[in-house]
């Protein structure tokens, strides 16, 4: 038993280590913003620039599915790809209410190289003698009854996404707000979409651009 608790914290260690972590690195908003009433956008229309329709389909499903009030709608529902006329496109918009504009877009990939050090646990098991295994440069070492076991500190190399967002009014065709994530390590696209939705809608709640659900 205490052998499978053991094993369970390494694996703990392991899934934490490897998970997404998003933050909200970069934002700019109109200073507009800050001189005149903020209106809360009703609708929203939702343009995701990914490298294949695939993607920009799940991601702008993914915002579409994050709101419960029903505002925002997924632009490979609603834009044609012979719409070429921006005026004829705005008249369109603002036909149906919608008063926004969401684009989403991956603007860089950084790789880096970071130092994970090791970490030392204590339990009640272990080998008399040291021992190290394969997994990747994982392993065990200096156990014993009552001893400790621990993970070396390794290096790797690090994948930082960027995704910027901006929001855009209809109706002046302007600026309002723009901000960039970063995400390190993204290991599944839900949860990273997840995390990147839930920053940027943050931020648009609080300057009063999107209502608070």
């Amino acid at each position: 038993m205490k052998i499978k608790i053991a094993l369970a914290i390494i694996t703990t260690v392991l899934f934490v280590s490897c998970g997404p972590s998003t933050q909200l690195t970069k934002m700019w908003y109109s200073p507009t913003l800050t001189t005149e009433k903020v209106k809360a956008y009703k609708k929203v229309l939702v343009i995701a620039q990914l490298k294949d329709e695939t993607s920009r389909r799940i991601t702008e499903d993914k915002i579409v599915a994050s709101s419960s009030l029903g505002n925002f709608i997924p632009s490979y529902q609603y834009l044609k790809p012979d719409q070429q006329d921006q005026n004829l496109v705005v008249s369109s918009l603002l036909k149906d209410g919608i008063e926004g504009i969401i684009l989403m877009r991956l603007t860089d990939i950084e790789k880096s190289t970071s130092y994970v050090p090791g970490s030392m646990y204590y339990g009640g098991w272990g080998f008399g003698r040291g021992f190290y295994g394969g997994f990747g440069g994982w392993g065990y070492g200096g156990m014993g009854f009552g001893g400790a076991f621990g993970m070396p500190g390794y290096y790797q190399q690090d994948k930082t996404y960027y995704v910027e967002t901006n929001l855009y009014d209809v109706q002046t065709n302007k600026l309002l707000w723009a901000g960039t994530t970063s995400t390190i390590n993204p290991t599944k696209i839900d949860k990273t979409l997840d995390s990147i939705i839930l920053a940027i809608k943050t931020e648009l709640i609080k300057t009063g651009l999107l209502q608070k659900e």
